[in-house]
């Protein structure tokens, strides 16, 4: 799914407090997840509570658990989702609408969208180019 070659990076400026909330899946490799949704509640100190559907696997599964932020920027590990890989925010635009997930062995990349937000063709095609340069195959996952 991704290029073993190609450096992975977060984003730096980083706003656990603008993240929080309720997101949906767009694009994902698991088949069967768009629109998925996964809520992600920000404790206000160190952890996000997650909730809602795993889309990092073959199938789709249940979201639980927690998601410590490890820093620095948006660096995170799950106590169970996300087959306990570490989760980067690869990249979110300034309005928090559209985020990029990703982990550095690549097993897993997504996009996720606000839900109840439109989807905008401009944040997808940033967000499409922003897997491309951490090395991902947009098409793998654009599902």
């Amino acid at each position: 799914m991704r290029a073993d070659d190609t450096s992975i990076s977060s984003i730096v400026l980083f706003s656990p407090e603008r993240f929080s909330g309720d997101w949906q899946v767009l694009e994902s490799a698991t088949q069967g997840c768009h629109g998925a949704p996964q809520h992600w509640r920000w404790d206000g100190t160190s952890r996000f509570t997650l909730s809602g559907v795993d889309c990092t696997g073959i199938k789709p599964t249940h979201l639980g658990g927690v998601a410590a932020l490890t820093g620095p920027g948006a660096r995170m590990m799950p106590d169970t989702g996300f087959g306990r890989e570490p989760i980067w925010v690869l990249w979110v635009d300034q309005d928090y609408r559209i985020a990029v997930l990703g982990t550095p062995s690549g097993q897993f990349g997504q996009i996720i969208g606000r839900k109840g937000i439109e989807d905008r063709p401009d944040l997808r095609k940033a967000a499409r180019e922003i897997l491309e340069f951490n090395g991902y195959f947009p098409a793998a996952i654009g599902h």
